[in-house]
């Protein structure tokens, strides 16, 4: 044993705790903003307490959902445009959470990087609060890891978790049955999936993030940063409407993999392809990386990000109720009997 000192500190280890401090109290007023009933606890403790109660339950039935941004983040980590992934970590997993007919009540974000840079953290968070307060939710909590020699300089990692609850009884998907309509909501572009797919058709076509973009006003690695849209507000409003048997979020999988999931055994659904016109960063992307219909349809959102099955004598109702929530709505077909999805039509 030695009795001398070395002088050497966390801080020279690569961890700032004093800007991990700065960052909490720089994003304590873009949480609070997301305050909700049932919120009983701020930012700063060990744990965030939450009263179901206060939020209006009586036998109430929790739901979880946890999820990334996928290889998104490279590119916003490339271009710097950081602001908008908060966004698509918060609908990532709202988005997932609804479909079990749950409310979103709050979300808890893990956000990693090698060094911790006070104000891209800052905004990345706060694009997280942004997606709490556009889907009801309160962000009452999270994490801030900052491990040298874990990441590279100036990436990072994100993660979330949301719960949610639904009185008992009331859980999706319920009652789906052959006849049933499926009303597609439109996405806001690719969403969060199919990234590593897109990143290689973008190297191959030889134009870097700042070039104008082929298929939409801006640069192109802004317009594919695009956040993932949030459908929660809407979709319960439909929900507590009546006719709603089950909701499909298209993300990755696309709608061959995603729509089977919430469809009893035995019954599959018929869509037509017709139904809606492909957006113009999907043709792009096609067109570019001569991706087959059938490989778009299993990899991309191709312009759907959410399916809602309803019954055939509610689909005129819930549709216009939808749309005047702000949703572009399509019919894309049918529950029928055989499992699978099939298509008629054409992509492409």
């Amino acid at each position: 044993m030695t009795s001398g000192k070395n002088g050497m500190s966390y801080a020279d280890a690569g961890v700032d705790i004093d800007a991990g401090n700065e960052l909490v109290n720089r994003i304590k007023p873009a949480a609070k903003r997301t305050d909700r009933a049932g919120v009983m606890s701020g930012l700063g403790g060990f744990g965030a307490l939450f009263d179901l109660k206060a939020a209006g339950y009586q036998d109430p039935i929790l739901v979880g959902a946890t999820d990334g941004v996928g290889t998104k983040l490279r590119i916003a980590i490339d271009t710097g445009h950081v602001d908008g992934v908060g966004i698509d970590l918060v609908a990532m997993c709202v988005n997932d959470l609804v479909c079990q007919g749950a409310e979103p009540l709050f979300f808890l974000d893990y956000f990693a990087t090698g060094k911790l840079e006070t104000e891209q953290a800052a905004r990345i968070i706060e694009g997280i609060a942004e997606g709490c307060l556009r889907s009801g939710c309160a962000l009452i909590g999270g994490e801030t890891a900052e491990m040298p020699g874990m990441y590279p300089k100036g990436d990072f990692d994100l993660a979330g978790f949301a719960v949610g609850a639904m009185e008992r009884g009331t859980a999706l998907p319920e009652g789906v049955s052959e006849g049933d309509v499926l009303l597609g909501l439109g996405s806001d572009g690719v969403h969060s999936n199919g990234y590593s797919l897109v990143r290689q058709i973008v190297k191959y076509s030889g134009l870097g993030w700042e070039a104008d973009s082929p298929f939409g006003k801006g640069k192109l690695g802004e317009v594919l940063l695009t956040p993932t849209r949030l459908y929660v507000k809407q979709v319960l409003t439909a929900i507590r409407a009546g006719g709603v048997h089950a909701l499909a979020h298209i993300t990755g999988g696309g709608l061959t993999e995603n729509l089977p999931r919430v469809l009893p055994e035995g019954l599959g659904a018929d869509i037509n392809l017709d139904a809606w016109e492909l957006p113009g960063v999907f043709q792009w992307l096609a067109k570019t990386g001569g991706v087959e219909e059938r490989e778009m349809l299993k990899t991309f959102n191709c312009g759907i990000g959410m399916i809602v099955v309803v019954s055939a004598d509610r689909a005129d109702a819930l549709e216009e109720l939808l749309k005047g929530e702000g949703e572009t709505v399509s019919r894309l077909g049918t529950v029928t009997a055989g499992e699978g999805v099939r298509y008629t039509g054409s992509l492409l």
